[in-house]
């Protein structure tokens, strides 16, 4: 045989061998594995708990609560001393940002579904600090009228940025008696959502920006929590009543039925309204309902309404997901990245509706599953969430969407991954998942 073909026939043979063997008569093929791009099945409860580990061991190195002052970097140990030169201790992220308000209660549900104490704490230190904090900042601003200060907004909230998502927070640590927040800082936040933040003429929260009369999908989120948990909190129908008022006027005006999905912005003085639907916005959407019904008592009058709504859009979503577990940054647009923090909030938010009964754990537990395995791959070994798009306003165009930065600063992709992380430990203690023909699968009854 001349040698220079020696190779080729050696390639040959070895194919021919392969092809015997593994056909469809010799080899069961339905049972060869897929290489799925990240896990499958059913989650492991003690895989989920090092993801939240993760997660905490990075934020509490990063997350000081301290304040110093700004021109020696020295520690203020003494809170009636602080005054314009008291800053908070720097850190990779913002203490009163409303995604720390998510952060603080994805703490405070991993604490509750592990048993850990240490998540608790967490959340404990840091609003006893800023509790204490504001306290003495506005007896500050009482001897200094006109002063500027570092917790000013958060004082003083001019959006519901500033106050709703941390208020919410607040008051959960409060209720569950995790944090101790001086009742003036808690209805100051709460406040400007009832009576401070532009609404239309119809109650709807609104803004005024990028245009006049403008409603924000992420105003939900903003909003709603915040009024739901002051109504439980104070036994207040009023609250429920406006957080119910507002999932109808958004709805309405903003969840296309067909799609089973949400714009993310819509203008008052628009004939037709730029139907881009964001990612995270639809999160916070969700989100909101689910804590809302979380606390709005069963005989609310608007309650089936808000349910009939979450469950719809559960199913819009459902239709969209990506077959590696995520959901894109415009969910309708395959061409758009998969994002980590949307894909986090909607596997929480599905999760908690399936073990609270809302929807069906047979038809939506799998893909709940294969979500949770798309977002713990997001999280690195130094317990960063990658994949997370920075902050975004409203747009009229794709390409604003599609091009936004991801960062692992961006804070939003850490408290819906806790919160995720917490509600599949709960989720996988009390159902019966395996996999049958290779499929996950969700059995009738729990375990």
């Amino acid at each position: 045989m001349n040698t220079r073909f020696f190779p080729f026939f050696c390639c040959l043979l070895i194919g021919t061998l392969a092809s015997a063997q593994v056909n469809d008569v010799t080899t069961p093929l339905h049972a060869l594995q897929p290489d799925y791009a990240h896990g499958y099945g059913m989650p492991k409860e003690q895989d989920i708990e090092q993801v939240l580990t993760r997660i905490y061991d990075y934020l509490v190195q990063v997350t000081p609560a301290q304040l110093i002052d700004k021109r020696t970097n020295q520690p203020i140990a003494n809170l009636s001393l602080v005054d314009e030169y008291s800053i908070m201790k720097p850190g990779d992220f913002r203490l009163t940002s409303y995604e720390w308000g998510v952060t603080y209660a994805g703490m405070l549900l991993a604490s509750e579904q592990t048993g850990n104490p240490k998540y608790a704490g967490y959340v404990t230190e840091r609003l006893n600090f800023l509790s204490n904090a504001l306290t003495a900042f506005a007896a500050f601003e009482k001897k200094n009228p006109g002063k500027d200060f570092q917790l000013l907004r958060t004082l003083h909230p001019e959006a519901l940025d500033d106050c709703g998502a941390i208020g919410a927070a607040m008051i959960k640590a409060v209720k569950a008696k995790k944090a101790q927040v001086a009742e003036e800082v808690l209805g100051n936040l709460i406040q400007h959502v009832r009576k401070g933040q532009f609404r239309l003429s119809d109650g709807t929260l609104a803004r005024n920006r990028p245009m006049p009369n403008a409603l924000w999908l992420d105003d939900l989120f903003m909003s709603i929590p915040a009024l739901a948990q002051m109504g439980s909190y104070r036994s207040d129908p009023a609250y429920f009543d406006d957080a119910v008022a507002q999932v109808q006027h958004f709805s309405r005006r903003m969840f296309n039925y067909d799609k089973g999905l949400f714009m993310h912005g819509w203008i008052q003085e628009m004939e037709e309204h730029p139907e881009f639907r964001w990612a995270r916005a639809n999160g916070w959407a969700l989100m909101a309902m689910i804590e809302l019904l979380d606390v709005l008592p069963q005989e609310h009058p608007g309650r089936s309404q808000v349910l009939d709504i979450l469950r719809r859009h559960i199913r819009g979503l459902a239709n969209y997901q990506d077959g590696t577990g995520y959901w894109h940054q415009l969910i309708d647009r395959n061409e758009t990245y998969l994002e980590t923090s949307a894909t986090a909030i909607f596997t929480y938010c599905i999760a908690r509706a399936i073990n609270l009964g809302y929807v069906d754990a047979k038809v939506y537990g799998p893909m709940v599953c294969l979500a949770w395995h798309a977002v713990a791959s997001k999280v690195n070994q130094k317990g960063q969430v990658e994949g997370t798009c920075v902050g975004t306003g409203m747009g009229f165009d794709p390409a604003f969407y599609t091009y936004r930065p991801v960062n692992v600063y961006a804070a939003h992709g850490y408290g819906p991954v806790l919160l995720a992380g917490a509600e599949m430990i709960k989720l996988v203690k009390t159902h019966d998942i395996r996999l049958n023909d290779s499929a996950t699968i969700l059995y009738e009854g729990r375990k």
